[in-house]
C-alpha cells in the first residue's frame, strides 16, 4: 500500500481526506529504492480526488497493463523524433515502424529505440489517413480526401495506385476512404469510409472485383467503416465505428457475424497466434480470440489510439493524434 503525500493536497474532501485536483500529481510519500522518485500519474484521477489509499504495482516509471495471460509495460512516449498529426503506422519485415502523419513529412521511419531512420512521400500524400505493409514490403497509403489508395516501396517509389485521384465516386471507390488491407492471397480490401459506407476488393493486380455495403445498421451495413484487417484464414473484419462493432464478412463479402463490446472501435491487428486486438474511443485496447471471445481489455493511452500494430516479439504499438506513439513491451 501506499500513501498520497497530504503536504501537497489541495484541499479536504467530504470525508475530511486529501483532495487532488489538476494534471499534475504528488510524489509517492512512502515508496522506497529506485521506485521512490515515481510520481502517481493522470490514469488515476478518481483515486486522488477521493483521497483515498490505493494499491499499485510500480515498475520504473512505466505502467503495466494485462491482455488476458499477456503481460506489458507501457513505454510513453516510445518515438525519440518528434512527430506531428498521427494517423496511423504499421511495421515492416524488419520491425522499422512507419508512422502515416498530416503535418510534416507523410511517412517517418523509426528505428527499434524509436530513433528516426528515414521520411519520404513530401508532395505525394494529401490528406493520410490509412496504412499497411505487405510481407514483401510494399507499403499502402490511404489518401482519404484525395479518394486514392496509393502503393509505395519501403524507399518511397510509388508502385502502383487504386482509384482515380480526386474523383469521388458514391457507392464506388472511393469516397474518403479510411483503411486498407491485404488478404493471404494478394487481394486488396479498402473500407471507405466518411463519404461511403462500403468494403472494396481488389485483385491482387488492382483489379476492381466486387464491393459490399450501404448505409445503415443492419447486418452488412455500416455507419463508418473506418479500420479492416483480413485473418490467415480469409475473413475480413470491418470496425463499424459509430455502429459501435466490428462486422466480420468472407472473402466475398457474406456477411459471418458481429462482435460488439466497443466503443467507436477505430483500428484492427491481427497477431501472428490469431489473437485480434481492436483499439476504441473507450479508450481501450479490446483482445479477441479468432472466434470472437473477449481475452482481455486495458487502458494504455490517455486518448484514443487511431492505430495499432505489432512486430514478432507480440510487442504492441499504438499511435496517438497528439504525435506520440506508446510500445506495449510485452513481458509474458
Amino acid at each position: 500500500m501506499v500513501q498520497l503525500d497530504p503536504a501537497k493536497a489541495s484541499g479536504p474532501s467530504a470525508a475530511g481526506l486529501p483532495m487532488y485536483s489538476g494534471r499534475s500529481y504528488p510524489v509517492v510519500s512512502n515508496v522506497t529504492g529506485p521506485n521512490k522518485a515515481c510520481c502517481v500519474t493522470p490514469i488515476l484521477p478518481q483515486l486522488l480526488e477521493s483521497g483515498r489509499r490505493f494499491d499499485m504495482q510500480i515498475s520504473g516509471n512505466h505502467l503495466r497493463v494485462a491482455l488476458g495471460t499477456r503481460r506489458y509495460i507501457v513505454v510513453h512516449p516510445w518515438n525519440r523524433a518528434p512527430l506531428g498529426h498521427v494517423r496511423q503506422l504499421a511495421l515492416d519485415r524488419t520491425s522499422r515502424v512507419y508512422v502515416f502523419q498530416r503535418t510534416g513529412t507523410p511517412i517517418v521511419v523509426l528505428g527499434p529505440g524509436g530513433e528516426l531512420v528515414g521520411s519520404w512521400g513530401t508532395g505525394q500524400i494529401s490528406d493520410p489517413h490509412g496504412i499497411f505493409i505487405t510481407d514483401d514490403d510494399r507499403v499502402l497509403l490511404v489518401d482519404r480526401d484525395a479518394h486514392q489508395v496509393m502503393i509505395f516501396d519501403t524507399r518511397g517509389q510509388l508502385i502502383a495506385s487504386l482509384g482515380e485521384r480526386h474523383s469521388p465516386r458514391f457507392g464506388l471507390p472511393f469516397n474518403h476512404p479510411t483503411d486498407v488491407a491485404v488478404a493471404p492471397d494478394g487481394q486488396i480490401y479498402v473500407c471507405d469510409g466518411y463519404g461511403n459506407a462500403h468494403v472494396h476488393c481488389f485483385s491482387a493486380d488492382g483489379t476492381h472485383r466486387h464491393s459490399w455495403g450501404g448505409i445503415g445498421t443492419g447486418r452488412g451495413e455500416f455507419s463508418t467503416p473506418h479500420g479492416i484487417w483480413v485473418t490467415a484464414d480469409g475473413r475480413v473484419l470491418v470496425a463499424d465505428r459509430e455502429n459501435n462493432r466490428v462486422q466480420i464478412f468472407s472473402g466475398d463479402g457474406a456477411y459471418l457475424g458481429e462482435w460488439g463490446d466497443l466503443y467507436h472501435p477505430m483500428d484492427i491487428y491481427g497477431d501472428a497466434d490469431g489473437t485480434i486486438f481492436v483499439t476504441d474511443q473507450a479508450p481501450r485496447i479490446v483482445a479477441f480470440s479468432p472466434r470472437g471471445e473477449v481475452t482481455g481489455r486495458c487502458k494504455a493511452v490517455a486518448t484514443y489510439s487511431h492505430g495499432i500494430w505489432g512486430d514478432i516479439a507480440g510487442n504492441l504499438f499504438l499511435c496517438e493524434h497528439t504525435g506520440s506513439l506508446t510500445k506495449l513491451e510485452r513481458l509474458s
